[in-house]
């Protein structure tokens, strides 16, 4: 019950420090970022983990004065990762998003802007600039902003998606939401160089970013590879396939 009632980003504390991850929070480019990582190994590959959108609205109406969710897929994943991994908070999450520089815009409407994308960049620069390989590996939104800071971050050789935001106007249209006005929409970008190479996870019992609209994008991305785990929803169960994910990272990082 003590833990229930902390804060939710004392609880990813809480959860990371079960996997053995140590905290930090860095500057980027224009917000801080809180950080967990394990970054013990060789300097052969990074694997950096971005997580999904967190909890932005309250009955879909009222913005969350503070949009950390109190459990990470991400950190779950990150546990059975026997390599370098690193977990880059998003811009006003975690604790802060009382910063000077945040607002609600940036975990709504701007979560996926270009000063977002921006300075995550930086702060990933920064932190994986002795690394051969770095993969950018995200969930839901944050497979949105994997996409869009792999556009720009040399480096880069995978990028790993889970059940993600690949279009956001056909995502927004899906659940009569309004669009997100002010973000980048990764459907409107060119496809990622062939030297970076992609896998894109979508679950058949996904409600939220249903098999259906990530088919559609990959579609239009030929050298995109697209896995679909029919028993898979959006949170559940990607730890039983993350063997094989690993697996399909190594071949590509070596």
């Amino acid at each position: 019950m003590v833990s229930c009632a902390l804060p939710a980003y004392q609880q990813l504390d809480q959860q990371a420090a079960q996997s053995g991850l140590t905290r930090s929070t860095v500057q980027g480019d224009k917000f801080r970022h809180v950080l967990y990582a394990s970054k013990t190994k060789d300097n052969n590959a990074l694997h950096v983990y971005i997580d999904g959108d967190g909890v932005n609205w309250q009955w879909n109406r009222f913005v969350k004065a503070d949009p950390t969710p109190k459990r990470s897929l991400m950190l779950n994943l990150m546990k059975i990762d026997p390599g370098n991994v690193l977990y880059v908070g998003r811009p006003c999450y975690l604790g802060l998003e009382l910063d000077d520089d945040c607002d609600a815009d940036h975990w709504t409407y701007e979560r996926y802007s270009k000063k977002v994308v921006n300075s995550m960049t930086a702060v990933i620069t920064a932190e994986a600039h002795d690394y051969r390989h770095i993969v950018l590996i995200g969930h839901s939104g944050g497979g949105a902003l994997a996409l869009l800071i792999a556009e720009q971050l040399p480096g880069v050789t995978a990028v790993v998606t889970i059940a993600a935001i690949v279009d956001t106007d056909a995502w927004t249209e899906h659940h009569g939401y309004t669009r997100l006005v002010g973000s980048l929409n990764p459907a409107d970008s060119d496809p990622l160089p062939a030297s970076i190479k992609q896998l894109h996870l979508s679950g058949g019992l996904d409600e939220n970013m249903p098999a259906s609209l990530i088919r559609k994008w990959a579609a239009r991305r030929p050298a995109a590879t697209l896995w679909e785990i029919a028993d898979n929803s959006h949170l559940c169960c990607w730890n039983k396939n993350w063997p094989a994910v690993l697996q399909w990272v190594a071949s590509v990082s070596e």
